[in-house]
C-alpha cells in the first residue's frame, strides 16, 4: 500500500520554473585570482560538449576509506573540449549615474573572422552596394551615413582608456566542426581572466585572433563549477513535476492536487504544485571533481568501441568528470574555475586504470580470462584419459552387447 502522506518533492529553490532564455551557458561572476609579477594571466572558464557517461576503475588513495588501496568503480562523464578561438576583447567600465555595477564600455575585434562565426553573429556580414537600384539621392544619403559611422576600435584605444577600464574579458567562440556531432554554428561566450587590468590586457593582446585550449584553463586534478541547461521535458503535471501523491483509485481525477487554495484569501500561492514547464532550466553545480584532462592524441583512451550513444567518437581534447552532468549529449556545457572553497575530496583516485567500453587498459583482464580457460581445459583432459585395460574391457562389453542383439 502507498503511504498516506508524502512531502513536497519539487525544489522551491528555483523560481519561476520557466524555460531558459538561451541554451549556451554563461557565467556572470568569476573568482578573484591574483597573478604574481612575471607570470601571465590565464582564462577562468571554458565551453565543452557533453559526449556521454561511462564508468572507470582506479585505485582508491583515501587512507581512512574502507576501500583504501583497492580498485573502485566511479561513474564518470566524458566531455569533448575542442579549442576555442578568440575573436574579440571586451572591456567593462563604471555604470552611468543611476545604475549600479559595471557595463561594457569598448569592444575590439580581430582582423580575420571565422566564416562559421558569421552564421551566429550577422553584424560582421558586409552588405551589398546595390548600385543598380540606388538613385543619386540614395547614394548621397548612404555616403553621409558611412561618414557618420564610427571607426572600429583598436587595441591602442583600450590602452588610452587606462583607469576607466575595470575588467577585461575575451570574446570567444567554440569550434564544433572539429568534433563529430555534425554542427557548424559555434557557441559564443565571454571568458574571464585572472590578475589585474594590465595583466589582463597583456594576455588579451597576445591571444587576440588565436586559440585557447582546455589545458590553458585547467591543469591537473582539481574541482570545477558547471553551468548548463537541463534536458527539456515540456509541459508536465504536478505529479511528475512536483512529486505530489496521486489520489485514491475511486477519485474522479487521480493526477491532480486536491485543493490548490482556500476560499479566503482567494489566491493561489506560488508554493502550490501546478502543471507547467519541466526541464530546459539553467542550472549551476559547484565543485565537480576532475579525474583526467587529455589531449586529442590520447583520444583512444576514452572512445567507446561503438562510439558514445547519440554522439559518436571524440576527435579533440577531452575532460573526464566524476559523477553526472546536467543536460543531454551534444549540449554546450560551461566549466569555470571554482568560486567556492574546495570541499573534502570524495574520490581520491591515483590513476584511471580502466575505462568501460574502451579497448585500452583491458590487457590484464584478458590475460586472467585466458588463464582460467586453460585451467578448465586441463581438468577436462585429465578426466577423459583411460588406461589400456579399461579400453579393452569397454571393447569387450561392446562386442557382448552386439552378440546378444543378434541372437534376439
Amino acid at each position: 500500500m502507498s503511504t498516506m502522506s508524502r512531502p513536497h518533492a519539487g525544489s522551491l529553490a528555483f523560481y519561476p520554473r520557466k524555460r531558459a532564455s538561451k541554451e549556451t551557458p554563461s557565467f556572470s561572476s568569476f573568482p578573484k585570482i591574483e597573478v604574481k609579477d612575471g607570470d601571465k594571466s590565464r582564462p577562468l572558464n571554458f565551453l565543452v560538449y557533453k559526449a556521454g557517461m561511462t564508468h572507470a576503475l582506479g585505485k582508491d588513495t583515501h587512507e581512512k576509506s574502507v576501500t583504501s588501496g583497492h580498485e573502485v568503480a566511479v561513474a564518470t562523464t566524458v566531455l569533448e573540449a575542442p579549442a576555442m578561438k578568440v575573436f574579440g576583447i571586451r572591456t567593462y567600465g563604471k555604470a552611468p549615474k543611476g545604475f549600479y555595477g559595471t557595463v561594457p564600455s569598448m569592444d575590439v575585434f580581430a582582423g580575420s573572422i571565422d566564416k562559421n562565426l558569421l552564421k551566429r553573429i550577422h553584424s560582421f556580414k558586409k552588405k551589398g552596394s546595390g548600385k543598380g537600384r540606388a538613385s543619386k539621392k540614395g547614394e548621397k544619403e548612404t555616403a553621409k551615413k558611412e561618414d557618420k559611422k564610427e571607426t572600429p576600435n583598436t587595441f591602442e584605444d583600450l590602452e588610452k582608456a587606462g583607469e576607466k577600464i575595470f575588467n577585461v574579458r575575451l570574446l570567444c567562440h567554440t569550434q564544433p566542426a572539429k568534433t563529430g556531432i555534425g554542427k557548424k554554428k559555434p557557441d559564443v561566450c565571454e571568458v574571464g581572466l585572472s590578475g589585474n587590468v594590465e595583466q589582463q590586457l597583456a594576455f588579451a593582446k597576445e591571444k587576440l585572433g588565436h586559440e585557447i585550449s582546455i589545458s590553458d584553463v585547467f591543469t591537473g586534478k582539481h574541482f570545477v563549477d558547471i553551468r548548463a541547461v537541463s534536458k527539456g521535458k515540456g509541459m508536465q503535471g504536478p505529479v511528475k513535476r512536483a512529486g505530489v501523491k496521486m489520489q485514491r483509485p475511486k477519485a474522479k481525477k487521480r493526477r491532480i492536487v486536491g485543493s490548490i487554495s482556500p476560499w479566503n484569501p482567494s489566491t493561489v500561492m506560488w508554493q502550490v504544485p501546478r502543471p507547467g514547464q519541466m526541464g530546459y532550466h539553467s542550472r549551476t553545480e559547484y565543485n565537480k571533481k576532475v579525474l583526467k584532462i587529455g589531449p586529442a592524441v590520447n583520444v583512444k583512451e576514452v572512445n567507446q568501441a561503438t562510439g558514445f550513444k547519440n554522439y559518436g567518437l571524440l576527435k579533440s581534447d577531452f575532460v573526464i568528470l566524476a559523477g553526472s552532468v546536467v543536460g543531454p549529449c551534444k549540449r554546450a556545457i560551461g566549466l569555470r574555475v571554482p568560486i567556492r572553497k574546495s570541499p573534502m575530496e570524495r574520490h581520491k583516485i591515483e590513476s584511471l586504470d580502466y575505462i568501460a567500453g574502451t579497448a585500452v587498459g583491458t590487457e590484464d583482464f584478458v590475460e586472467e580470462e585466458v588463464k582460467t580457460e586453460n585451467i578448465v581445459v586441463k581438468k577436462e583432459e585429465k578426466v577423459e584419459k583411460k588406461s589400456v585395460a579399461e579400453e579393452i574391457a569397454a571393447a569387450a562389453k561392446g562386442e557382448q552387447k552386439r552378440e546378444k542383439s543378434k541372437q534376439k
